[in-house]
């Protein structure tokens, strides 16, 4: 969360909480009636505590700021943790209700916080989570607590920000100045995107393998992870959320409905995709994207296309169409892959204190 906004829930958690209170307990009961049996229920940025007791039994309270901890009181599972960095293992969550509390993050930083919460949730797990309208990040016109950040949303807008973080989105709605989404947990992989990436990685779609295991590529037959460290486009496999933050490199996908192969997907499920990572890309600004997978740049965006750096830009992005990973590919060879891999990394700067191609 933006830090000042913690400070000032720290300087001020008790008049904060004499001057809320629980508005929306009815959404808050639905969510707990929703909830996987047998996991915790989160509740991400739970204040003095307004909200756990309709959240049931199994409700786990998790804030920055140790004041408002201190009020939820004695009783509770409290922990305090920035919701930007769960400290809890996959998939331990079987229901999260964040209210208001993700308006607290930067837009550009959401994407990776709700990748925590992905993975953080077991599949199927609901999530009802609100923000308010608007545009862009700013202050509370008249705030009586001034020294917050809130980051507004359109519908449409985080209705694909929670596509792209492995969520299918039930319900949008506007409540007066609230927006609120329930959502569900899918079996899919998360976006890890930053602003600003050295690269976006875009592969066809997770495998059902992949989605299970938390990452993608995770096919034992699949060469993507290999040919990414010898290339140098990453230091470390298998690792999305550290080459977000440490190699420049975010991660997504056309589709991000898991499948046991790409054979299934269908022509309206490439352009729906593509339509949301151009989106994406003009929003974050990578310096290229990295297509893995001919195929499916075909299917979404120039049938007539061949491999290497393509004519137009995506998203006004340079953009690199290499071939399939896949082991199912057998005509293109680990050190093939490889070489694409460089051959992209070149047109995009280095990450700090890396250089473009393997010493």
């Amino acid at each position: 969360m933006d830090r000042a906004t913690v400070e000032v829930y720290e300087r001020r958690a008790e008049e904060w909480a004499g001057k809320r209170s629980a508005l929306h307990r009815d959404r808050a009961v639905r969510l707990a009636a929703r909830a996987l049996p047998g996991l915790a229920v989160a509740d991400l940025g739970c204040g003095p505590g307004n909200y756990l007791a309709d959240l049931g039994p199994a409700a786990v309270g998790l804030d920055a700021a140790a004041a408002m901890l201190a009020i939820a009181g004695p009783g509770s599972r409290l922990i305090q943790a920035d919701i930007e960095a769960l400290p809890v293992r996959d998939r331990c969550l079987g229901g999260a209700w964040a209210s208001n509390s993700y308006l607290h993050v930067p837009r550009a930083r959401l994407p990776l916080a709700l990748a925590r919460l992905h993975w953080a949730m077991a599949a199927g797990a609901p999530l009802t989570l609100s923000v308010v309208v608007g545009d862009g990040d700013g202050d509370w016109p008249g705030d009586d607590f001034p020294g917050r950040l809130f980051s507004y949303w359109r519908p449409h807008d985080l209705s694909a920000l929670l596509t792209g973080a492995g969520f299918e989105v039930d319900e949008v709605m506007v409540d007066g100045e609230r927006l609120w989404v329930e959502a569900r947990r899918a079996r899919s992989l998360p976006d890890t995107v930053t602003a600003g990436a050295r690269v976006l990685v875009c592969g066809l779609n997770p495998s059902v393998f992949a989605a299970d295991a938390g990452y993608g590529f995770a096919g034992p037959s699949n060469r993507f992870w290999r040919a990414a460290v010898a290339s140098g486009l990453v230091t470390r496999p298998r690792d999305p959320l550290g080459c977000a933050i440490h190699d420049g490199v975010g991660m997504t996908d056309l589709v991000k409905r898991a499948t046991p192969n790409a054979a299934v997907l269908t022509a309206s499920e490439y352009q729906a995709g593509a339509d949301r990572v151009r989106r994406l890309v003009e929003w974050l600004r990578p310096q290229l994207v990295l297509f893995v997978g001919l195929a499916g740049w075909r299917a979404a965006v120039d049938r007539r296309a061949v491999t290497g750096l393509q004519p137009a830009t995506f998203g006004g992005v340079p953009a690199y169409v290499m071939p399939s990973t896949s082991g199912l590919n057998a005509r293109s060879t680990p050190d093939s892959l490889a070489a694409h891999m460089a051959d992209a990394i070149a047109i995009a700067p280095p990450a700090p204190g890396r250089p473009c191609r393997p010493a």
